[in-house]
């Protein structure tokens, strides 16, 4: 796996120390989490599961539409 080097400001080293031991995880591991989540690519997995497929209420109904109406061109 490679490595990745690169420097942050001291704040934001120490609130990504302080999350990763929040986290009970290594720094490393927070921040591969971070980089990961940010670089994916298509849907996250269960996206459609839990989000498209998550609606627990009545079916959804589209009403009927009316006809289009002509206008004149300007």
């Amino acid at each position: 796996m490679p490595q990745l080097h690169f420097y942050v400001p001291e704040d934001i080293a120490n609130k990504l120390r302080e999350q990763a031991k929040a986290k009970n995880i290594s720094l490393s591991k927070h921040i591969a989490t971070i980089v990961q989540k940010e670089t994916q690519l298509g849907w996250p997995e269960g996206y459609f599961e839990e989000v498209i497929g998550g609606w627990q209420g009545e079916p959804l109904t589209r009403p009927e539409q009316p006809e289009l109406e002509d206008h004149e061109a300007f």
